[in-house]
């Protein structure tokens, strides 16, 4: 359970992490779970973040923390990470050197709430949303769905990771869901101080980067393929 949503509001410039590879960069804003876009470069990756501000808002706004959306012109490139195989397939796979610093209570139940806040936003988007979607121009892209589905299942492979050893429910079992999540929270919050460096485990950081920008980024998908 969140204890304190609020937390500090959005600081200017924004601290931003990039992960390059020949193919594609990937930037992440450090402080915000979810708030990640990808481009053909640098540059792109950051436009591309910028672009998406004000769909973030309304995580923001579902965690109770202020937030106003910033032009590329105010990120500043906190930590450059070599990409990997990861980057290149299309998620932010790279483990900051701050990623595995002490994480606060404040700041645990900051990154909680915009979590959850992801998940809600990817909730509310998926119940809005007619079961067949437009596909690609070459005829690619599940259905609504099979994007749930994807999205519980990932977040399966992603559990292991933080400890966490449930199986995944069905993405229409709503108490299920509940539980899944609540136990996810609790993998991140129960990690020990040090995570990075030699051990396996995800550091909680980066953990919740990466589910909640799954969460969201299929949110989005399903919004701009909606007929």
């Amino acid at each position: 359970m969140v204890r304190n949503a609020a937390g500090p509001g959005l600081a200017v410039p924004v601290a931003v992490y990039l992960e390059v590879t020949p193919r594609r960069a990937f930037a992440s804003a450090a402080d915000w779970p979810g708030w990640c876009r990808s481009g053909k470069d640098e540059a792109g990756a950051l436009e591309s973040l910028a672009a998406f501000g004000p769909r973030y808002a309304a995580v923001a706004a579902g965690a109770h923390v202020a937030f106003k959306p910033v032009p590329a012109s105010d990120f500043k490139v906190a930590e450059r990470l070599p990409g990997s195989a990861t980057t290149d397939f299309g998620a932010p796979g790279a483990i900051a050197s701050a990623d595995a610093k002490p994480l606060p209570r404040a700041e645990a139940d900051r990154i909680e709430a915009l979590l959850r806040a992801c998940w809600e936003v990817f909730d509310a988007v998926l119940a809005a949303a007619p079961a067949e979607l437009r596909k690609g121009p070459r005829g690619g892209g599940r259905d609504r769905d099979k994007i749930a589905q994807h999205v519980i299942d990932a977040e399966g492979a992603y559990a292991a990771k933080i400890g966490v050893r449930l199986k995944p429910p069905k993405p229409d079992d709503r108490k299920g869901v509940a539980e899944w999540r609540d136990a996810l929270v609790a993998g991140l919050r129960s990690q020990p101080e040090e995570s990075a460096g030699g051990s396996k485990r995800w550091p909680a950081r980066y953990a919740a980067r990466r589910l909640a920008w799954h969460a969201v980024d299929h949110a989005w998908e399903i919004e701009d393929r909606a007929p």
